[in-house]
Protein backbone atom coordinates (compact mmCIF):
# COMPACT_ATOMS: atom_id res chain seq x y z
CA UNK A 1 0.00 0.00 0.00
CA UNK A 2 1.34 3.28 -0.85
CA UNK A 3 0.78 6.07 1.47
CA UNK A 4 0.40 10.03 0.09
CA UNK A 5 3.60 11.96 0.30
CA UNK A 6 1.49 14.78 1.73
CA UNK A 7 0.79 12.47 5.37
CA UNK A 8 4.34 11.40 5.11
CA UNK A 9 5.49 15.14 5.55
CA UNK A 10 2.78 15.66 7.60
CA UNK A 11 3.82 12.83 9.67
CA UNK A 12 7.83 13.91 9.27
CA UNK A 13 6.35 17.57 10.56
CA UNK A 14 4.98 16.23 13.54
CA UNK A 15 7.46 13.75 14.58
CA UNK A 16 10.18 16.50 14.33
CA UNK A 17 8.81 19.24 15.69
CA UNK A 18 7.32 17.25 19.03
CA UNK A 19 11.17 15.78 19.33
CA UNK A 20 12.17 19.60 19.13
CA UNK A 21 9.71 21.02 21.80
CA UNK A 22 10.73 18.29 23.89
CA UNK A 23 14.04 18.92 23.70
CA UNK A 24 13.28 22.81 24.39
CA UNK A 25 10.95 22.11 27.51
CA UNK A 26 13.50 19.42 28.98
CA UNK A 27 16.07 22.70 28.84
CA UNK A 28 13.67 24.58 30.33
CA UNK A 29 12.88 22.94 33.13
CA UNK A 30 16.39 22.34 34.14
CA UNK A 31 17.08 26.27 33.86
CA UNK A 32 13.89 27.23 35.68
CA UNK A 33 14.70 24.67 38.76
CA UNK A 34 17.70 25.67 39.13
CA UNK A 35 17.47 29.59 38.69
CA UNK A 36 13.96 29.16 41.00
CA UNK A 37 16.34 27.62 43.76
CA UNK A 38 19.70 29.22 42.92
CA UNK A 39 18.60 33.35 42.67
CA UNK A 40 17.40 34.15 45.81
CA UNK A 41 21.19 33.15 46.93
CA UNK A 42 22.56 35.30 44.31
CA UNK A 43 23.39 38.54 45.49
CA UNK A 44 25.99 41.06 45.29
CA UNK A 45 27.83 40.10 48.22
CA UNK A 46 27.70 36.44 47.16
CA UNK A 47 28.89 37.09 44.31
CA UNK A 48 32.14 39.67 45.53
CA UNK A 49 32.94 38.02 49.01
CA UNK A 50 35.57 34.82 49.78
CA UNK A 51 34.05 30.81 50.61
CA UNK A 52 34.06 30.59 54.78
CA UNK A 53 33.57 27.25 56.41
CA UNK A 54 34.69 25.36 53.95
CA UNK A 55 31.66 26.99 51.68
CA UNK A 56 28.90 27.39 54.07
CA UNK A 57 29.04 30.67 54.29
CA UNK A 58 30.69 33.58 52.51
CA UNK A 59 30.21 34.09 48.31
CA UNK A 60 32.27 32.22 45.50
CA UNK A 61 34.23 35.28 43.97
CA UNK A 62 37.65 33.25 44.17
CA UNK A 63 35.59 30.44 41.83
CA UNK A 64 34.68 33.25 39.40
CA UNK A 65 37.94 34.12 38.37
CA UNK A 66 39.10 30.56 38.29
CA UNK A 67 36.00 29.98 35.63
CA UNK A 68 37.48 33.03 34.05
CA UNK A 69 41.25 32.15 34.36
CA UNK A 70 41.09 28.27 33.03
CA UNK A 71 39.01 28.16 30.15
CA UNK A 72 40.55 31.39 28.44
CA UNK A 73 44.13 30.21 28.56
CA UNK A 74 42.65 26.80 27.26
CA UNK A 75 41.30 28.07 24.21
CA UNK A 76 44.11 30.83 24.03
CA UNK A 77 46.30 27.33 23.42
CA UNK A 78 43.85 25.24 21.54
CA UNK A 79 41.74 27.25 19.26
CA UNK A 80 45.49 28.35 17.27
CA UNK A 81 45.98 25.13 17.11
CA UNK A 82 43.00 23.66 16.17
CA UNK A 83 42.42 26.23 13.46
CA UNK A 84 45.52 25.98 12.16
CA UNK A 85 45.54 21.89 12.23
CA UNK A 86 41.97 21.88 10.15
CA UNK A 87 43.68 24.66 7.81
CA UNK A 88 46.55 22.04 6.89
CA UNK A 89 43.97 19.10 6.76
CA UNK A 90 41.52 20.84 4.51
CA UNK A 91 43.67 23.10 2.12
CA UNK A 92 47.19 21.80 2.21
CA UNK A 93 47.12 18.33 2.30
CA UNK A 94 45.15 15.57 -0.15
CA UNK A 95 42.77 13.06 0.75
CA UNK A 96 44.99 10.39 2.28
CA UNK A 97 45.08 7.34 4.55
CA UNK A 98 47.05 9.54 6.80
CA UNK A 99 44.84 12.23 6.94
CA UNK A 100 41.97 9.70 7.61
CA UNK A 101 43.98 8.46 10.74
CA UNK A 102 44.54 12.27 11.97
CA UNK A 103 40.49 12.57 11.46
CA UNK A 104 39.55 9.17 13.14
CA UNK A 105 41.81 9.82 15.84
CA UNK A 106 40.37 13.48 16.29
CA UNK A 107 37.03 12.04 16.47
CA UNK A 108 37.99 8.99 18.87
CA UNK A 109 39.80 11.83 21.44
CA UNK A 110 36.17 13.88 20.96
CA UNK A 111 34.82 10.57 22.69
CA UNK A 112 36.70 10.36 25.55
CA UNK A 113 35.83 10.79 29.04
CA UNK A 114 36.95 13.88 30.40
CA UNK A 115 38.20 11.63 33.54
CA UNK A 116 40.57 10.07 31.16
CA UNK A 117 41.97 13.37 30.23
CA UNK A 118 41.96 14.57 33.98
CA UNK A 119 44.52 10.90 34.85
CA UNK A 120 46.62 12.17 31.55
CA UNK A 121 46.83 15.69 32.99
CA UNK A 122 47.40 14.01 35.93
CA UNK A 123 50.45 12.16 34.97
CA UNK A 124 52.01 14.21 32.59
CA UNK A 125 51.40 17.76 33.45
CA UNK A 126 50.78 17.80 37.18
CA UNK A 127 53.80 14.92 38.45
CA UNK A 128 55.98 14.36 35.36
CA UNK A 129 56.86 18.49 34.32
CA UNK A 130 56.50 19.26 38.26
CA UNK A 131 53.86 22.07 37.69
CA UNK A 132 51.70 20.79 40.83
CA UNK A 133 48.07 21.61 40.91
CA UNK A 134 48.00 24.85 39.34
CA UNK A 135 46.15 27.04 36.16
CA UNK A 136 49.12 26.06 34.23
CA UNK A 137 48.65 21.84 34.29
CA UNK A 138 44.38 22.51 34.36
CA UNK A 139 44.52 24.83 31.05
CA UNK A 140 47.07 22.61 29.11
CA UNK A 141 44.52 19.61 29.86
CA UNK A 142 41.39 21.00 28.88
CA UNK A 143 43.13 22.82 25.89
CA UNK A 144 44.15 18.92 25.01
CA UNK A 145 40.26 17.79 25.96
CA UNK A 146 38.73 20.77 23.54
CA UNK A 147 41.29 20.37 20.52
CA UNK A 148 39.34 17.58 19.08
CA UNK A 149 36.16 19.77 18.74
CA UNK A 150 37.73 22.78 17.35
CA UNK A 151 39.75 20.74 15.21
CA UNK A 152 36.67 18.72 13.83
CA UNK A 153 33.99 21.94 13.63
CA UNK A 154 36.69 24.12 12.28
CA UNK A 155 37.26 21.62 9.40
CA UNK A 156 34.06 20.63 8.46
CA UNK A 157 33.17 24.94 8.54
CA UNK A 158 36.28 24.98 6.13
CA UNK A 159 34.95 22.46 3.73
CA UNK A 160 31.46 24.02 2.97
CA UNK A 161 33.52 27.26 1.73
CA UNK A 162 32.11 26.43 -1.85
CA UNK A 163 35.11 25.74 -4.12
CA UNK A 164 34.53 28.77 -6.56
CA UNK A 165 35.87 30.70 -4.27
CA UNK A 166 38.54 29.34 -3.92
CA UNK A 167 38.84 29.28 -7.92
CA UNK A 168 38.38 33.09 -8.09
CA UNK A 169 40.68 33.74 -5.82
CA UNK A 170 43.69 31.88 -7.45
CA UNK A 171 42.36 33.38 -11.15
CA UNK A 172 43.07 37.35 -9.56
CA UNK A 173 46.49 35.63 -8.57
CA UNK A 174 45.75 35.18 -4.65
CA UNK A 175 48.90 32.69 -3.09
CA UNK A 176 47.53 29.65 -1.05
CA UNK A 177 47.71 31.66 1.77
CA UNK A 178 46.32 34.57 0.80
CA UNK A 179 43.39 32.60 -0.18
CA UNK A 180 43.01 31.09 3.51
CA UNK A 181 43.49 34.07 4.90
CA UNK A 182 41.07 36.73 3.17
CA UNK A 183 38.56 34.24 1.43
CA UNK A 184 38.19 31.06 3.46
CA UNK A 185 39.10 31.87 6.89
CA UNK A 186 36.34 34.69 7.15
CA UNK A 187 33.72 32.55 5.16
CA UNK A 188 34.25 29.83 7.72
CA UNK A 189 34.19 32.23 10.72
CA UNK A 190 30.69 31.53 11.83
CA UNK A 191 31.49 27.28 11.91
CA UNK A 192 34.50 28.12 13.54
CA UNK A 193 32.94 30.18 16.53
CA UNK A 194 30.59 27.48 16.90
CA UNK A 195 33.09 25.04 17.52
CA UNK A 196 34.79 27.74 19.48
CA UNK A 197 31.78 28.10 21.47
CA UNK A 198 31.55 24.49 22.28
CA UNK A 199 34.79 24.17 23.97
CA UNK A 200 33.79 27.49 26.13
CA UNK A 201 30.47 25.56 27.59
CA UNK A 202 32.25 21.82 27.61
CA UNK A 203 35.79 24.12 29.62
CA UNK A 204 33.30 25.61 31.70
CA UNK A 205 31.38 22.83 33.13
CA UNK A 206 34.31 20.78 33.22
CA UNK A 207 34.64 18.98 37.09
CA UNK A 208 36.95 15.40 36.98
CA UNK A 209 39.82 16.87 34.69
CA UNK A 210 40.23 19.84 36.29
CA UNK A 211 39.89 18.41 39.83
CA UNK A 212 42.70 16.16 38.97
CA UNK A 213 44.69 18.83 37.24
CA UNK A 214 44.00 22.45 38.88
CA UNK A 215 43.52 21.54 42.01
CA UNK A 216 40.13 23.22 44.70
CA UNK A 217 42.19 25.80 46.19
CA UNK A 218 39.70 28.46 47.53
CA UNK A 219 42.44 30.80 47.79
CA UNK A 220 42.61 33.70 44.71
CA UNK A 221 45.61 32.72 42.18
CA UNK A 222 48.43 35.22 41.91
CA UNK A 223 50.44 33.48 39.09
CA UNK A 224 49.97 30.61 36.80
CA UNK A 225 51.35 27.89 39.35
CA UNK A 226 48.68 28.49 41.81
CA UNK A 227 45.50 26.45 42.20
CA UNK A 228 42.29 27.23 41.28
CA UNK A 229 38.48 25.92 41.99
CA UNK A 230 35.85 26.55 39.32
CA UNK A 231 32.51 26.95 40.02
CA UNK A 232 31.58 24.08 38.52
CA UNK A 233 34.18 21.80 40.81
CA UNK A 234 32.63 24.35 43.83
CA UNK A 235 29.29 23.25 43.10
CA UNK A 236 30.52 19.73 42.87
CA UNK A 237 31.89 19.68 46.68
CA UNK A 238 28.93 21.14 47.99
CA UNK A 239 26.70 18.93 46.72
CA UNK A 240 28.00 15.69 47.16
CA UNK A 241 29.51 16.36 50.38
CA UNK A 242 26.28 18.07 51.61
CA UNK A 243 27.91 21.21 52.68
CA UNK A 244 25.26 23.99 51.52
CA UNK A 245 22.86 23.16 49.23
CA UNK A 246 22.02 26.74 49.16
CA UNK A 247 25.33 28.18 48.10
CA UNK A 248 25.09 24.95 45.89
CA UNK A 249 22.40 25.75 43.83
CA UNK A 250 23.40 29.59 44.24
CA UNK A 251 26.85 28.38 42.56
CA UNK A 252 24.89 26.78 39.74
CA UNK A 253 22.55 29.74 39.03
CA UNK A 254 25.24 31.79 38.39
CA UNK A 255 27.43 28.86 36.05
CA UNK A 256 23.97 28.98 34.03
CA UNK A 257 23.69 32.81 33.87
CA UNK A 258 27.10 33.23 32.76
CA UNK A 259 26.92 30.65 30.25
CA UNK A 260 24.07 31.80 28.84
CA UNK A 261 25.91 35.58 28.65
CA UNK A 262 28.57 33.87 27.36
CA UNK A 263 26.64 32.29 24.10
CA UNK A 264 24.77 35.31 23.43
CA UNK A 265 27.34 37.78 23.39
CA UNK A 266 29.40 35.32 20.91
CA UNK A 267 26.29 34.67 18.63
CA UNK A 268 25.76 38.71 18.65
CA UNK A 269 29.09 39.67 17.80
CA UNK A 270 29.44 36.45 14.94
CA UNK A 271 26.21 37.90 13.49
CA UNK A 272 27.31 41.71 13.71
CA UNK A 273 30.49 40.61 11.86
CA UNK A 274 28.32 38.47 9.31
CA UNK A 275 25.63 41.51 8.38
CA UNK A 276 29.17 43.43 8.35
CA UNK A 277 30.38 41.52 5.54
CA UNK A 278 27.17 40.91 4.02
Amino acid sequence: MRINPRHTQKGAVIILGGATILVLLILAFIIIFILEKGLPVVNLQFLSSKPRDLGRAGGIFPTIIGTIILPVVALLIATPLGVFTSVYLSEYTKETTLTKVIRFGTDCLAGIPSIIFGLFGYIFFVITLQMGWSILAGSLTLAVMVLPTIIRTSEEAIRAVPKVYREVSFSLGASGWQTVKKVILPNALPGIVTGVMLSIGRSIGETAAVIFTAGSSLRIPTTAFDSVRTMAVHFYILAREGISQENAYGTAATLIIAVLIINLTAYWLMNRFIARRG
